[in-house]
């Protein structure tokens, strides 16, 4: 405890990441089978001062790279008693009192996002496995047995999981039709009409369209009202992916960028991401309960008599565990403990920010907003004035180099993605313990950074 205490404590200061190759730092750590054991101390010493520092410290305030996951202490309580007690969830009758509060937890989410009261869910290890139910819930309720002319619908901007989820339930790539996004990144539905349209001429089922309420690239949100009327007309299963931005429901704004969200059919949360909850927390919600119990409803005879009680849960029923960690804890235990008002305000704190340092960014010269903050995630791009937009490589590598400078302070960590060709730098707001000094820490080294990056580039040119 002393160990985890001092390490929580002093996130702030330790460095945003290491510095070598991570081939380099792996193979230092390639062990073969231990025959006899180590003090508990040396290990201890092996872990906290040569292990974690050797990785992206991905819970510090300065943390605004990819998704953060902030990794609330309370939760880590909850995972020590789960582990300790070591109870089995994977059916009611092993542990009924465990479970409901489980259930309650997804039941919570179901009433957050506006789901009714005959949603059911499951907690996963993360949005990846959660797509995976979604589609092949999607598919055992929309598809023959026969499945392979089955078509599932994304934007170019919808997360690779969902792609690969479609090819694990066991379709092949092709069926992922890929549908081209506007100005705002947002799924043009003109084009998902006409595609569906052309599909069914070749004789293709077209049953499952995936709507963004986030997107790992810009934050985008694609119009999901009218992406459920289009569901609804074309007979399709409506699935959004909501990972990242799901939680903000719970936010007055929130609520107003994600409207349509609530029509879905199913949507995927990450509470590792928008709750604070450590890493290898999923949720997967879907609209009509019964249909995840039958998608993955299996009976054996070693098992106890199926839950027949609808307004009861029996976790092996609606997912593809049966012997599964017992996340509810992690969850419901600082749900318990504080209340959903913290979490709602801090969701609110991490939008205002996100604004906040876009208007400041916006103000910088040579910076061009790429996607303003929908949510609390934005991309920008820094393409100096006067510059020739043909050598897309030179203002690329331009913009690599500032994130590579801001980094290199290790005061904050930044990453960057492509969107239309071009690279462009992401900031995504959304750990638990960035507040407004972190932000100004941020814009000044970025500021420094452009500067530097920029006199670099001009002297190159």
């Amino acid at each position: 405890m002393e160990r985890i205490v001092t390490h929580v404590q002093t996130l702030a200061e330790q460095p945003m990441t290491y510095d070598r190759p991570p081939a380099e730092i792996a193979g230092e750590w390639v062990q073969p089978l231990p025959e006899t054991g180590r003090s508990f101390e040396e290990i201890l010493d092996l872990l906290f001062d040569q292990a974690l520092p050797a990785s992206y410290n991905s819970a510090a305030p300065g943390y605004l790279g990819f998704v953060p996951g902030g990794g609330i202490f309370a939760a880590a309580v909850g995972d020590l008693i789960a582990a300790a007690t070591n109870r089995f969830t994977g059916v009611l009758a092993a542990a009924p009192a465990l479970v409901q509060l489980e259930a309650n937890v997804l039941r919570w989410f179901a009433d957050a996002i506006g789901f009714p009261p005959e949603a059911r869910g499951t907690l996963t290890s993360g949005g990846s496995l959660a797509a995976f139910s979604a589609v092949v819930t999607a598919r055992r309720e929309r598809l023959r047995e026969s499945f392979l002319s089955g078509t599932i619908y994304v934007s170019d901007q919808t997360h690779h999981s969902l792609a690969k989820a479609a090819v694990l339930a066991g379709f092949p790539q092709a069926n992922v039709r890929v549908v081209p996004s506007d100005g705002a990144f947002r799924i043009r539905l003109a084009r998902l009409r006409a595609m569906l349209a052309e599909d069914r001429r070749r004789g293709l089922d077209p049953f499952l369209v995936v709507g963004n309420a986030g997107t790992v690239n810009t934050g985008a949100v694609d119009p999901l009202n009218e992406l459920a009327d289009l569901a609804a007309d074309e007979q399709l299963w409506l699935h959004v992916d909501g990972a990242y931005g799901a939680c903000f429901m719970l936010t007055e704004d929130g609520r107003k960028t994600l409207a349509g969200l609530e029509r879905a059919d199913s949507v995927v949360l990450d509470p590792h991401k928008g709750l604070f909850i450590p890493y290898g927390t999923g949720a997967l919600l879907v609209r009509d309960g019964a249909a995840l119990r039958r998608a993955h409803t299996f009976d054996a005879d070693y098992l106890p008599d199926l839950q027949a009680d609808s307004d009861l849960v029996d976790f092996h029923l609606d997912s593809p565990e049966l012997s599964r960690h017992y996340r509810g804890l992690r969850v419901w235990l600082p749900l318990s403990l504080y209340g959903f008002g913290p979490f709602r305000r801090a969701l609110e704190e991490k939008l205002e920010l996100a604004r906040w340092i876009a208007r400041e960014l916006r103000s910088i010269e040579h910076v061009r907003i790429v996607a303003d903050p929908e949510l609390s995630l934005l991309a920008f791009r820094v393409e100096p004035a006067g510059a020739d937009p043909a050598p897309a490589d030179r203002l690329d590598r331009l913009n690599r180099s500032v994130i590579e400078r801001v980094n290199r302070r290790q005061r904050t960590f930044l990453t960057g993605t492509r969107v239309g060709g071009r690279f462009v730098i992401r900031i995504c707001v959304l750990s638990v313990r960035t507040h407004r000094e972190t932000m100004e820490a941020a814009l000044e080294d970025i500021r420094s950074a452009i500067a530097e990056a920029i006199v670099e580039h001009t002297a190159a040119c």
